[in-house]
């Protein structure tokens, strides 16, 4: 079931600032190349997040979940000139997309990619982060959120993706992995004392988590 109506997600992407040709070239191209296109980002979501590394003045960020690295070149436009952007995947093909853009971004080398199991490469990297985006396999949702959250700072802000899984996490019947997980994850961040979070109905839910 869609979370939003179609005609308002185009009404609300009419209204949020342009993106730029090299953003509507890489949405074009995950379409025509990549496998489940439908993950990327949209315009809405991906400005929202730029949105939040200028807000909250950001200059260190944790993605997990590149895919053709949409939300990674809209995490490192908001990204001060000495900024840094570690994005973790494990598709080579979604990877050679992403790569291919971050070159012909100004911002692309801003961006370090970690290739290989993310719970791996969490476990090898230094904190502290600024803020952190989780937007990978469902399943592993709340072991990503305890594997971030030591690596963000006091007051860092953690951003988690399809929150909402197209509103099956309201439906009992659904005791797919995936959606058990998200259930999971979103109890599990909403009663850690550690944060202070809201759920917000933007495209599929997002959640930000503030660490206390």
């Amino acid at each position: 079931m869609a979370i939003i109506d179609e005609a308002l997600e185009s009404y609300a992407a009419r209204c949020t600032s342009p993106v730029g040709p090299l953003f509507e070239s890489l949405r074009e191209t995950t379409y025509a190349e990549a496998d489940s296109p439908g993950m990327q980002v949209g315009p809405v979501e991906g400005t929202f997040l730029k949105l939040l590394v200028e807000l909250t003045g950001a200059r260190s960020i944790l993605e997990i979940g590149m895919f053709t690295g949409y939300s990674a070149l809209m995490l490192a436009s908001g990204l001060p000139e000495d900024g840094r952007l570690v994005t973790c995947d494990v598709n080579p093909k979604v990877e050679a997309i992403a790569r291919r853009f971050f070159e012909k971004s100004p911002h692309g080398r801003k961006i370090e990619v970690r290739m290989g199991p993310a719970l791996e490469t969490l476990a090898a990297l230094d904190g502290p982060f600024d803020m952190a985006f989780v937007d990978a396999d469902k399943e592993h949702y709340p072991d990503y959120f305890e594997a971030v959250l030591p690596l963000l700072r006091p007051g860092g802000l953690l951003v988690a993706d399809n929150v909402l899984w197209s509103g099956r996490v309201l439906d009992e019947t659904d005791d797919h992995a995936s959606t058990e997980a998200i259930r999971v994850f979103n109890e599990k961040v909403r009663s850690d004392p550690r944060v202070e979070c809201v759920m917000l109905t933007v495209r599929d839910g997002m959640t930000l988590a503030r660490k206390r």
